[in-house]
């Protein structure tokens, strides 16, 4: 299974890492109004970290794709198999990445269909359509399913119009990458990223502790912008948003 998405593959605008754009994307798509995504200005500032609503169910990272990063990929990668769970097999839902520039979309479905976000998925709406007829199939199969999805890109594609800054075209070449960082119901975090073998399971976490907590930022979104400043020897140009309980 190849991790990288063919130029030939269609491509979409890609999305800005902007909490209101992902947050409107979400619902539209059918997640609950009681969830929204927020800025998190601070990782480790505790003022800026204590008015965020908790639980924190995922974190959306983006950062920038660098020659370190695509070394630890392949590193890490290359001792695994890749992945062929589906359905009650599988323990997290993991979208394998076929569109070209649809990182910010993979990162949002795997934000929303995993851990506590998935009981807040409305009955009767796209996202659980898509959600159900997803699970029983296998990672190439459900990959086909996103890119035949018309739902999914015309709301990718409102999503995208809806940005700050101006939307690049679909197939300019884009160097930054979303991942999500995932808890789930036996408190495992994940790291799911759809240009991997499959989904990275990072370590367990206290039942108290969210993925914004100490302990789910040290084996998650912490440990890895770690990596790659120790690899590059410089800090990481990043940002991350969270899905949480709503504001309004």
């Amino acid at each position: 299974m190849s991790v990288d998405v063919p130029h030939t593959s269609k491509a979409f605008v890609p999305l800005e890492n902007n909490p209101e754009v992902m947050t409107r994307l979400a619902h539209e798509l059918g997640l609950s109004q009681s969830l929204q995504f927020h800025e998190v200005y601070s990782l480790t500032e505790p003022a800026l970290l204590e008015f965020l609503p908790r639980p924190a169910h995922a974190l959306l990272l983006v950062f920038p794709i660098t020659e370190t990063y695509e070394k630890f990929r392949r590193e890490e990668d290359s001792s695994r198999q890749d992945y062929d769970a589906s359905g009650s097999e599988e323990p997290v839902v993991w979208f394998k990445q076929t569109i070209r520039n649809a990182c910010g979309l993979i990162g949002l479905l795997h934000a929303i269909t995993n851990g506590e976000a998935r009981e807040q998925i409305q009955a009767g709406s796209d996202l659980e359509k898509l959600l159900k007829e997803a699970l029983p199939l296998d990672p190439i199969k459900r990959a086909e399913l996103l890119y035949e999805s018309k739902s999914l890109e015309a709301a990718h594609a409102t999503a995208a119009a809806g940005g700050d800054s101006t939307a690049p075209d679909a197939n300019a070449a884009i160097d930054l990458h979303f991942v999500a960082f995932i808890k789930d119901k036996e408190n495992n975090l994940w790291e799911l990223d759809g240009r991997r073998k499959g989904p990275l399971n990072r370590g367990k976490l206290d039942p108290e502790n969210d993925v914004l907590s100490e302990q789910g930022q040290e084996v998650g979104v912490k440990a890895f912008l770690r990596r790659e400043e120790e690899a590059g020897g410089g800090e990481l140009r990043f940002s991350v948003i969270m899905l949480g309980p709503s504001m309004d």
